[in-house]
């Protein structure tokens, strides 16, 4: 089983990311679940959701504890939130949505232990800007998590998006989506030419 946490604030949709990750999965014939937690439900206020995606049927209920992947919507939250929490150290993804690296947003040191082919940085705020016009970067993120992990395609992310949303909201999205996934191919490669 592969467990995903996704961090963001309330507005960036995280839930919606979490649940189209699980769609993305379903597409692909696998199961999968997703579910928030909330705290404060208010626009701006941390929230966490998480996704699970198996080869067999998911009985587990529970918040995801230690995940396989983290997907940090908001960089702000790194100073904030305990969002590490759990991480299984070197074997884990980190996929964050900022223009800066690991170093500039001062955690560098932290990642030195990890695989550099599964850190990756995208700015997926930006792509939604300029694909959606909103900042909700969760299908660039998506699209990004796809790239990294290999867990889902980039054409089961559309998918998803498409199931999700229609018109002109569905193409922004998938595009966003789809430049997330060539900006975070373009970083593996680079990571494989200098590891």
């Amino acid at each position: 089983m592969f467990q995903i946490r996704l961090h963001g604030r309330g507005g960036q949709g995280v839930v919606t990311g979490a649940e189209m990750l699980s769609i993305a999965a379903f597409v692909q014939g696998r199961h999968a679940q997703a579910f928030p937690s909330f705290g404060s439900e208010r626009t701006g206020a941390p929230v966490v959701a998480f996704c699970r995606i198996d080869d067999k049927e998911i009985r587990l209920r529970e918040p995801i504890m230690e995940p396989d992947a983290l997907i940090i919507q908001d960089p702000t939250l790194l100073l904030q939130v305990d969002v590490f929490r759990g991480l299984k150290p070197r074997e884990g993804y980190i996929l964050i949505n900022t223009t800066r690296s690991f170093d500039e947003i001062g955690i560098g040191e932290y990642v030195s232990g990890f695989r550099p082919e599964r850190l990756c940085t995208v700015p997926a705020t930006e792509l939604a800007l300029k694909h959606v016009g909103r900042a909700v970067p969760n299908a660039g993120l998506l699209g990004g998590f796809a790239a990294v992990t290999g867990l889902v395609s980039l054409d089961s992310v559309a998918a998803a998006i498409r199931d999700r949303f229609s018109g002109k909201v569905a193409a922004g999205n998938v595009a966003a989506a789809t430049a997330a996934y060539e900006i975070v191919s373009q970083e593996m490669k680079e990571a494989a030419a200098h590891a």
